[in-house]
């Protein structure tokens, strides 16, 4: 077998596959690349057998990726009915197998702005939150932020233009006022960006026992429910109109006040780890990618969320 850095540079032909997997061995296969990874491979596989997903992971991300618990997750949560069955684990090679879901619109953050959906967004959020589970992770959102610091601390790798220091200060002052305590924390999937909904057509509704699935699963823990709607928030950009209604359908109507206060809180932790995931993949990653205009957008959005929590909360 291959060593796992090498799948990343190899063709990913039948002949690869069924040397990865060699359940499928002799079966002539339909292999297409999907889009949608930064960081990782993607390939679609499809046999006689069935319709598989391959995450062929990207180099360097154990930095700040543990596989185990997104094996992990993703076993939990194809349990609850919110993810597609994990097929096979391969950290020797560094290859997870996972169903693909046919028949499914991937959501685009116009998407959430169609009130017709929420039930189903935020129905299988909920079900994530409310489901019980133990993740083996826990996502400190201060604690990741912290991390991600470090790590590109240890790249050596400087950005004077902006103020990393003072940012995570502020954030630090912010996670004060929140105080959500760990035995608080809910299952969380942590990267609600749209790509990552996948709604089913209705003509293929017979096939899946739910009407949407959520997919990668790298970053789930254990961590405040509301991280993970201000996570999606700054993901999908929509506006605020759009936000208090998706909050209304979450909550279902109970303590709406205190659900939205606390997402607002939580939008500038997301905006601040991604952006330093991105400094960080801009010093280790050889995907073709702007990483500093994806970061910098990020850290703007941040600092743009720290001044409107002081006007509006006062924090």
């Amino acid at each position: 077998m291959s060593p796992k850095h090498n799948l990343l540079n190899v063709v990913f032909d039948e002949a690869l596959f069924h040397e990865i997997y060699p359940a499928w061995k002799g079966l002539p296969l339909d292999i297409s690349e999907l889009k949608g990874g930064i960081t990782n491979k993607l390939y679609r596989v499809k046999s006689e057998k069935g319709d598989l997903a391959v995450r062929i992971w990207g180099d360097k991300t154990e930095l700040f990726i543990d596989r185990d618990f997104e094996a992990h997750a993703l076993e939990e949560m194809a349990r609850i009915g919110v993810s597609s069955e994990l097929v096979s684990y391969m950290p020797d090679i560094g290859v997870t197998i996972v169903g693909f879901i046919d028949g499914g619109i991937v959501l685009t953050n116009d998407h959430f702005l169609d009130e017709s959906l929420y039930p189903r967004i935020l129905g299988a959020i909920r079900k994530i939150h409310d489901s019980g589970v133990r993740l083996k992770k826990v996502f400190h959102p201060l604690a990741e932020v912290r991390k991600m610091a470090e790590i590109l601390a240890g790249l050596d790798a400087t950005y004077p233009e902006f103020d990393i220091a003072g940012t995570i200060a502020s954030l630090e002052r912010i996670a004060a006022v929140i105080d959500i305590p760990e035995e608080a924390y809910t299952a969380c999937h942590n990267d609600l960006l749209a790509d990552n909904f996948i709604l089913i057509r209705d003509e293929f509704r017979d096939r899946y026992t739910e009407p949407l699935y959520i997919i990668d699963w790298e970053y789930a823990g254990m961590a405040p429910r509301y991280y993970d709607i201000a996570d999606m928030f700054q993901e999908i950009l929509v506006p605020r109109e759009a936000e208090e209604k998706i909050v209304r359908e979450y909550c279902q109507g109970r303590d709406y006040d205190r659900n939205l206060r606390y997402i607002d809180l939580f939008k500038p932790f997301p905006d601040i780890f991604w952006f330093l995931w991105s400094l960080i993949q801009l010093n280790i990653s050889t995907i073709e990618f702007d990483f500093y205009d994806y970061g910098r957008k990020k850290y703007e959005n941040a600092r743009e969320n720290i001044a409107f929590l002081e006007r509006e909360y006062g924090v």
